[in-house]
């Protein structure tokens, strides 16, 4: 389907999603998140792309938030509803046995820092910003803030975030483990495609159970975990990419996955 404010685009073996609502900040209204969605999707689906990365469009945001002009009238029951679309959204970035990376290029504000919490790595330009200043607004994060922030980076500092709905910079997000690097503006895309192209040259199913076992073993106890952990490890001995590792390891050479 032709996208109307996003745009999904393959590169070699992964794929780049540009939320692109420069003049709005590339904030989130229903349309946008039902596009994210499917192209989620589709870049699921696709086996040729083995890393997505999610951007921004523009110099000033990543995602600047929920578009309020489109909540400004909502009825509760219609709030629930858009709630429930982001919140979607997001849980199928988790879902997906492939990694999601956020580059984030300016200001990722409420929604948009929930977005960077469903990601598995986060890069960040030095001069993005992060927040969840819903509160001034007389809400409260809706997209997942409430439940992945405090687990991200504490229950008290989730809380003074959420509770003061102040900005902090991305040296501080980093100090508090929400971003993986930083890098300067002109350079932070061409840090990232670097990044995915390492992600994809791995071996794919063994990235998926990996990816599985943390975000499914984050929520449970150690012994409910570990039994996760070890039927997933089991699960990677059925691949042809694992005899391909470890034949490469023995032979002193460097593997050539398939993703079989």
């Amino acid at each position: 389907m032709p996208y109307e404010m996003i745009e999904l685009t393959q590169r070699d073996e992964w794929s780049l999603i540009t939320i692109n609502r420069p003049k709005a900040l590339n904030a989130l209204n229903r349309k946008v998140l039902e596009e994210l969605g499917d192209a989620l999707t589709r870049f699921e689906q696709d086996e040729a792309s083995k890393v997505c990365v999610i951007t921004g469009a523009g110099e000033k945001a990543f995602v600047a938030g929920a578009d309020i002009a489109e909540m400004a009238d909502l009825t509760p029951l219609e709030a629930e509803r858009f709630c429930r679309v982001g919140q979607e959204v997001f849980l199928k970035i988790e879902a997906i046995e492939k990694p999601v990376l956020a580059a984030v290029n300016g200001f990722a504000l409420g929604g948009g820092t929930e977005l960077v919490l469903a990601c598995d790595l986060v890069y960040a330009s030095e001069k993005a910003r992060f927040g969840q200043p819903e509160i001034n607004l007389g809400i409260i994060p809706g997209f997942g803030g409430t439940q992945r922030l405090p687990k991200m980076i504490g229950v008290r500092r989730a809380k003074e975030w959420i509770y003061s709905g102040d900005m902090v910079d991305a040296k501080t997000a980093k100090a508090f483990g929400l971003v993986n690097a930083i890098f300067p503006a002109e350079e932070l895309m061409d840090e990232v495609e670097a990044i995915a192209k390492k992600l994809a040259s791995k071996p794919p199913f063994a990235l998926g159970q990996a990816k599985k076992a943390i975000e499914k073993g984050f929520v449970l106890d150690l012994h409910t975990g570990s039994v996760l952990e070890r039927e997933a490890f089991a699960m990677t001995f059925a691949s042809e990419d694992r005899n391909e590792g470890i034949q490469a390891f023995l032979e002193k050479r460097k593997p050539v996955f398939q993703g079989k």
